[in-house]
C-alpha cells in the first residue's frame, strides 16, 4: 500500500468527490491540504452519555443506549469545552467518499495532541466504499478543560492504495452500520450481526 500524495490526493477530491462538504465553508486546499494528508474540521454536532443515571453499558444489552445518549450542537464561535478525563462524541464537518481500491486512515493532529486533547482515540481505519461524516472519538487527557470549536481543523485524512479494488465494498456488505451517518453518531453495536 502507499499513501497519496498531494498531487493525487487532489485528483480524488476534485474528480471523485472523495471528501466534500454538504454544510459550512467549503473546503480550503490552500489551508487544509498537507504534503500527504489532508486536514478535517470538527463539526457542529457532539454526543456525550448521562453517566450518572446507568450502572454499566452492557454491550449485548444495548437498549438503554440511546436512554442515556444526549447530543448538543454548538457554533464557531460558542465552542465546546471538553473536561479532564472527559469522552464526547463529535464529527466532520466534511464527508469522505472512498473509492473502492483506496482506504483512509484518519489520525489526529499533533497540534492537539500536545494539549492532552485526543481528537480520533480509535476507530480510524475507513473502508473502501464508505461515504458520509466520520464520527470522532474526542477524549481530554490533561489536567485542565480544553475548548474546541466547529470549522476548526482538529485531524486529518489519509488516503492509501490497496493491491486490488474491493470485491465486496462497504456499503454492500449485510453489515454496514454506519454508512452514510451524519453528526456525532453513537454507537450501533446493537445492530451487529453476532
Amino acid at each position: 500500500m502507499a499513501i497519496l500524495s498531494d498531487t493525487e490526493l487532489k485528483e480524488i477530491i476534485e474528480e471523485k468527490n472523495a471528501v466534500y462538504t454538504d454544510r459550512g465553508p467549503d473546503i480550503d486546499m490552500d489551508l487544509q491540504l498537507g504534503p500527504s494528508s489532508l486536514d478535517l474540521r470538527l463539526g457542529y454536532e457532539f454526543g456525550f452519555l448521562d453517566t450518572r443515571s446507568v450502572k454499566a453499558l452492557d454491550t449485548r444489552k444495548m437498549e438503554n443506549y440511546d436512554k442515556i445518549r444526549n447530543t448538543r450542537k454548538t457554533t464557531p464561535e460558542e465552542g465546546m469545552v471538553i473536561h479532564p478525563g472527559e469522552f464526547v462524541l463529535g464529527s466532520t464537518l466534511e464527508s469522505l467518499k472512498v473509492p473502492n481500491d483506496l482506504v483512509a486512515r484518519i489520525e489526529g493532529r499533533s497540534s492537539y495532541a500536545r494539549l492532552g486533547l485526543i481528537p480520533h482515540a480509535a476507530a480510524g481505519f475507513v473502508d473502501p466504499g464508505f461515504e458520509g461524516q466520520i464520527t470522532l472519538e474526542i477524549q481530554n487527557l490533561g489536567n485542565v478543560p480544553i475548548t474546541i470549536y466547529p470549522e476548526d481543523r482538529i485531524c486529518q485524512v489519509v488516503f492509501e492504495t490497496m493491491t486490488s479494488e474491493s470485491e465486496q465494498p462497504y456499503g454492500e456488505k449485510t453489515d454496514s452500520k454506519y454508512m452514510n451517518q451524519e453528526g456525532a453518531t453513537g454507537s450501533r453495536l446493537d445492530k451487529e450481526h453476532r
